[in-house]
């Protein structure tokens, strides 16, 4: 009788494989990317203007049509990647931002350029949309999910220095035009990458799941219709509040066209609120909105951004205008703030392990405040880069990152798979907004406070508008010790195979918060 040898193991069936750091590094390029093309755009301006023998009106649409067009198509942008595959509609977005941005290189005058950049803002809705959907689909909520919007937050803070950066190196040593093909070139190699790192459908080697490997580049509407009227109504409503907005610092808020425009997006927005409840097949259904901690997470990320994003501006204007620096160095006076971004996003995940989503988001908004607080009344006019700036700008710098990750977190937390691209586009509609609102509001408030070209008349107007947005953030500090998130559905158990149990994800219910 032989002695049976030691079994031979079968065939093993490949688990979910857990998504590398390619397709994290992707996705956070592209929002490097996206942050970067706005600012170095605005350093290139004034050469556009000559170069082009535009004035100042016509130039200022070259930024605005980029802002209305990423505004107003961020939702719908969202949408589309759920019913039309996430892969598809970022490669999409990428596709136009790269051909539009060509068009723009070879511009010969202001209207084509103009043209170009609102075409590059559909192009960069789609891919931002779609990008952060995909961070949803391939991160499930949890440590992972935090990390990669930890990564997201950290391009962004950098974004915004190395566009200005950047910026003024490009257009001093290649002109303008070499702006716009840096555009082309990161937009074609991204989608190169996108290839070749997130595969489709058949493979989905970057998907955590089934469910989301099919939601990678496969339409997932069910055969279900599109909701056209939504899409009409609601993208028609949220262009014309952006065009409003950006404006509004142009022609007046009491002006014609900004009353006219504001009147005419709100009614829009009225009848896509309409639409939404009557339609089988809803761009966003309205039981989304009733969730009350996603309502309270977008308006966070609004008042979060109304803040952030003009203290920006505010600081590198500050530093040229009154503290005489050029524009290189007013965008490297951003720099340390950016390496602090840097430092302290990878490590938001782990404090919110710690302390919990809602008082590390009220932590974050706190400093905020008090940063931008403190901002405000060190500036002099005859002061310096490290007495004035420098020490109320560290503190920004760990503040934005908690603020940015948290309120992510929160906004998409309760996303189910064919979810993810809606609440990209909300989060991504009301921190866009919110940036736009912000620097109308903040702008308008230093100009109005400014009476005379002095350095002390200008240094009181960057105050006040900083003391508006310290007040934003308080604002925001409130309203987050009262968010809650909903309790997660238990994890059921099942047997396994030999008698083990197997845990099912847990998910996030739709809880009411209190």
């Amino acid at each position: 009788m032989r002695t049976p040898g030691p079994k031979t193991p079968g065939p093993r069936t490949p688990g979910p494989r857990t998504p590398g750091r390619g397709a994290l590094a992707l996705l956070a390029a592209t929002q490097l990317l996206l942050i970067l093309d706005t600012a170095i755009v605005n350093v290139a301006l004034p050469s556009i203007g000559e170069d082009l023998g535009a004035g100042a009106a016509g130039i200022s649409w070259v930024a605005n049509a980029y802002l209305i067009t990423f505004g107003g198509l961020l939702l719908l942008g969202g949408r589309a990647a759920d019913l039309l595959g996430h892969r598809r509609v970022f490669l999409a977005g990428l596709g136009l931002l790269a051909a539009a941005s060509a068009v723009g290189a070879l511009a010969a005058d202001a209207g084509v350029l103009v043209a170009a950049r609102a075409a590059q803002g559909v192009g960069a809705a789609l891919a931002a949309a779609a990008a952060f959907a995909l961070l949803l689909v391939l991160f499930p909520d949890g440590p992972a999910r935090h990390k990669a919007l930890g990564a997201f937050a950290a391009m962004g803070g950098l974004g915004g220095v190395l566009g200005t950066v950047l910026g003024g190196v490009l257009t001093d040593l290649l002109g303008w035009r070499s702006t716009l093909w840096l555009n082309v070139l990161a937009a074609v190699l991204l989608g190169a990458l996108v290839l070749r790192v997130i595969e489709g459908p058949r493979g989905a080697e970057g998907a955590s799941s089934p469910q989301s490997a099919k939601s990678l580049d496969r339409p997932s509407t069910g055969g279900r219709g599109f909701d056209l009227a939504g899409a009409l109504t609601g993208t028609g409503g949220l262009g014309l509040v952006a065009y409003a907005l950006v404006g509004a610092a142009e022609n007046g808020w009491l002006s014609a066209p900004t009353l006219g425009a504001g009147a005419g997006g709100l009614a829009l927005l009225a009848a896509f609120a309409v639409v939404e409840t009557r339609t089988a097949q809803p761009l966003v259904p309205p039981a989304v909105l009733r969730r009350p901690a996603l309502r309270r997470a977008n308006i966070l990320s609004a008042l979060g951004q109304m803040t952030l994003f003009p203290m920006f501006f505010l600081v590198s204007v500050y530093l040229q205008s009154v503290l005489g620096y050029a524009p290189l160095g007013g965008g490297l006076g951003l720099l340390p703030l950016s390496l602090v971004v840097v430092a302290v996003a990878p490590q938001t995940g782990r404090l919110i392990f710690r302390l919990g989503l809602t008082r590390t988001m009220t932590l974050g908004f706190a400093l905020l405040c008090a940063g931008t607080l403190w901002l405000a009344l060190a500036l002099t006019p005859d002061g310096g880069f490290l007495t004035t700036v420098l020490a109320p700008s560290l503190l920004l710098g760990v503040a934005l990152p908690l603020v940015m990750v948290t309120t992510n977190v929160a906004a998409t937390a309760e996303a189910a798979p064919e979810e993810t691209g809606l609440a990209s586009g909300l989060v991504n509609t009301s921190q866009q907004f919110g940036s736009v609102l912000g620097l109308a509001v903040l702008v308008a408030v230093a100009t109005t406070s400014t009476e005379s070209a002095t350095a002390a008349a200008r240094t009181d107007g960057f105050r006040a508008a900083l003391l508006v947005g310290a007040v934003f953030a308080a604002v925001a500090t409130t309203i987050s010790v009262r968010l809650r998130m909903p309790t997660p559905t238990p994890a059921p158990t099942t047997p396994g195979p030999s008698g083990r149990t197997t845990v099912t994800t847990p998910h996030h219910g739709d809880h009411p918060t209190r």
